[in-house]
């Protein structure tokens, strides 16, 4: 069951909201917390509509149903990536697979949330992605690519190399492979994965974090040997194969 409660108001000034979603009890719930919280928000029953809505109202993000009437969620992010459109977006989703989170998380989503769901969790996630997302960029000083074996990224002109293949990546999936190459060899558990890369203040499903590794992987570690290993039970690692590791020493 979906949380009703109302949460108070937070600084919000400045942020318009889409939320887009065909069932209406949900939508005027999100619309109406969304207000309380501070935020302007605009709201779109289906996928026409919403993309109407975001090219009049350019919000600065995108509360999105996977399952409309007229389109599929993810397909409308595509399109709204193909046209240039690059707001953030927060699925909402009653597919709960893998391979689904996946789908939606390679097709430009920013991060999601699973139906049922709390008010007050789709509240945290916007302000996350918000405060990610408006992140100034250094401009006083060039950083030096980061290095790890074969793989590059460049934090300068977000470019990411993997043998000299340049890989294409969603800026979630950046921030994330940044964050593995600033602590190479050293396993992260996944609860400090989510506070430092999606900038989660609480308790969050660190699921999504193995989400975004498994859609890393397949970008990553496409034609050579993988970087990116787990840890059962605690987290991810990024080094090289064992017996490539014990090559390198001898």
């Amino acid at each position: 069951m979906i949380d009703q409660h109302t949460p108070t108001r937070t600084t919000a000034a400045g942020h318009t909201v889409l939320v887009v979603e065909d069932d209406a009890s949900i939508r005027i719930l999100l619309t109406s917390a969304l207000r309380a919280a501070g935020y302007s928000v605009a709201s779109a029953a289906g996928g026409q509509e919403a993309m109407f809505e975001a090219g009049n109202r350019r919000p600065d993000l995108i509360v999105l149903d996977v399952m409309l009437p007229d389109i599929d969620g993810f397909q409308l992010t595509r399109d709204l990536r193909a046209q240039g459109v690059y707001t953030p977006v927060l699925f909402l989703t009653a597919r709960t697979g893998v391979e689904d989170r996946i789908i939606g998380l390679s097709s430009g989503g920013d991060d999601y949330v699973t139906k049922p769901f709390h008010v007050q969790e789709v509240l945290l996630r916007i302000r996350a992605i918000l405060r990610r997302s408006g992140a100034p960029a250094s401009t006083t000083r060039a950083h030096p690519p980061l290095r790890y074996a074969d793989l590059t990224l460049d934090e300068n002109t977000h470019d990411v190399q993997r043998a000299g293949r340049r890989l294409k990546l969603s800026p979630t999936e950046f921030r994330l492979l940044a964050y593995l190459l600033t602590h190479p060899e050293h396993v992260l558990e996944k609860a400090e994965i989510l506070q430092q890369v999606w900038q989660y203040g609480f308790s969050g499903d660190t699921r999504i974090v193995d989400t975004y590794v498994k859609n890393l992987r397949r970008k990553i570690d496409r034609d050579e040997p993988s970087l990116i290993h787990t840890v059962r039970g605690v987290g991810y690692c990024l080094r090289l194969p064992r017996d490539e590791t014990n090559a390198a020493t001898r």
